[in-house]
């Protein structure tokens, strides 16, 4: 199996609306990093929608994709948020929250026309929300002397690496992600200054 070194997601939100036999569906498409941010996405959206029938979602999270979650909101079972996930896969996706809103319109859509529904709503959404591709990143720590502070940002800079955290004082702690189609590479450079200590982060 080859290693990905990349993975797909959105940096910015989408939102559409789409009707069906009078019934209302509003998706929302958010970038996100953590359950704590799909809680809070979720609770900003039943405040703006408090009187819609429904508050559907499916989110995917991590670059091994292995943390996700669905929840019909009282649709029958299967028909709300496994088609949402469904797009959001068909994309190959991740690090994304969708949340489709129904206002129900008097019809009744049967299961087929439910899954359909939802699956069109986050379809439509996903269209117009820019998809980017963003190297997977392995997680160090890098601990210097501040006398090496040039030498270690020139690196960063050279190699596309991320800064997560920083702490500077007279010696710094450095958490960083480094792409992970350089990490052999990058790690080697650090280890190569004088007094720089490389660990790997879990």
């Amino acid at each position: 199996m080859i290693m990905e070194e990349y993975y797909y997601t959105i940096e910015q939100p989408g939102v559409v609306e789409f009707k069906d036999k009078g019934s209302r569906f509003i998706a929302y498409a958010y970038p996100i990093t953590s359950v704590e941010d799909f809680k809070k996405m979720l609770a900003a959206i039943k405040e703006e929608h408090p009187k819609a029938t429904h508050h559907c979602f499916a989110y995917r999270l991590g670059t091994d994709k292995n943390l996700f979650r669905v929840n019909d909101d009282g649709e029958p079972s299967g028909t709300a948020g496994k088609p949402i996930l469904g797009q959001i896969d068909s994309k190959n996706l991740t690090d994304i929250l969708v949340i489709v809103v129904r206002y129900f319109g008097g019809t009744l859509l049967g299961v087929p026309g439910l899954i359909n529904a939802y699956k069109t709503a986050t379809a439509l959404v996903l269209q117009v929300t820019p998809i980017v591709q963003k190297p997977i990143e392995v997680k160090y720590n890098i601990h210097f002397d501040y006398t090496r502070m040039n030498d270690i940002m020139i690196l960063i800079r050279q190699m596309n690496i991320t800064v997560l955290n920083k702490e500077i004082s007279m010696f710094c702690s450095f958490d960083i992600g480094i792409p992970k189609s350089r990490v052999s590479e990058a790690v080697y450079r650090f280890e190569n200054i004088p007094g720089v200590e490389v660990k790997a982060l879990k």
